[in-house]
């Protein structure tokens, strides 16, 4: 069984998206479009960015969401999903490329969500920070005794968990999971402390956006950040969508629940290679590997 995976947030680089625009004009199409719905042109940032630019989270969100989209819908024949997954953010691009949401709808939630977290963000000073080589249980007791909002945000693969929450209480963290044998327990450069309950004032918002959007029945199961097994409810696949803000990214989890249901191959759609390597590393028996355009 094919598994087709859509990264998120990190995945950005200057000029993602330039050789899609220049070499498909379905691509052309859909790349010009967004511009009209969003009402700038995200495209230039896209194209000509500098990284800077593109770390905006009101611009990389789209911008990765945009390149994944596009390239799922221009691959053609190609692209034969028997279940779809994505990283946070990816989560998005999976619903689109699975006909639960319109080009045009999963566009605009994504930016009302990409501003509803850059809000959240401000509100309080807060950051996330990766940790090496420990076991998630232990990760998880060390966030439970410090003082302050700290909570394990993403379960990237084994003995990689990202850490999420006010700045005082995930420094805390870090020097005891340091103290306790962490191969690395550093500060990542982001905005905020997403997937924790920060985010409880974006998820509100988006919450209400999502409320007023109608989901169509998926071609195949996806495998979400919070429940990490097969839906296929629309119902349900929107509640999940809302919790998924202030929840962990339980990515190992639902690769592991993907590869026990049958899938053999697994194929990132969108940019960068971060998702196949997180693969590789959860189970080397799966083949992976990246989209191309037909």
């Amino acid at each position: 069984m094919n598994a087709y995976i859509f990264p998120g947030q990190g995945a950005q680089f200057s000029g993602m998206g330039k050789d899609l625009y220049e070499g498909s004009a379905a691509a052309k199409k859909l790349f010009d479009e967004a511009n009209k719905i969003l009402g700038f042109s995200l495209t230039n940032t896209m194209f000509e960015g500098s990284a800077e630019d593109l770390k905006q989270t009101k611009v990389t969100q789209p911008a990765v969401f945009l390149h994944s989209v596009v390239l799922s819908q221009v691959m053609g024949d190609k692209f034969k999903p028997d279940m779809v997954a994505g990283h946070s953010l990816g989560e998005f691009s999976a619903l689109v490329a699975n006909k639960v949401l319109s080009f045009e709808e999963g566009l605009q939630l994504v930016y009302k969500r990409a501003i509803a977290m850059q809000e959240a963000c401000e509100i309080k000073p807060s950051t996330m920070a990766a940790v090496l080589g420990l076991e998630d249980e232990m990760v998880e007791a060390i966030c439970a005794d410090v003082d302050g909002v700290v909570v394990a945000a993403n379960y990237n693969c084994p003995g990689q968990l990202v850490i999420s929450g006010e700045v005082d209480a995930v420094e805390k963290a870090c020097e005891a999971l340091k103290e306790k044998g962490a191969r690395r327990a550093m500060l990542l450069p982001v905005g905020g402390a997403f997937h924790s309950p920060l985010m409880e004032p974006a998820r509100q918002e988006l919450a209400d956006a999502i409320e007023k959007v109608k989901f169509g029945q998926p071609i195949c199961p996806v495998y979400q950040n919070v429940s990490t097994f097969a839906v296929t409810d629309p119902e349900e696949i929107k509640k999940n969508l809302v919790f998924q803000l202030t929840a962990p990214v339980k990515w190992t989890q639902s690769v592991q629940n993907m590869i026990n249901d049958g899938a053999k191959t697994f194929t990132e759609i969108g940019p960068g290679k971060v998702l196949q390597g997180l693969v590789r590393k959860i189970d080397r028996s799966v083949q992976v590997g990246s989209g191309e355009i037909k």
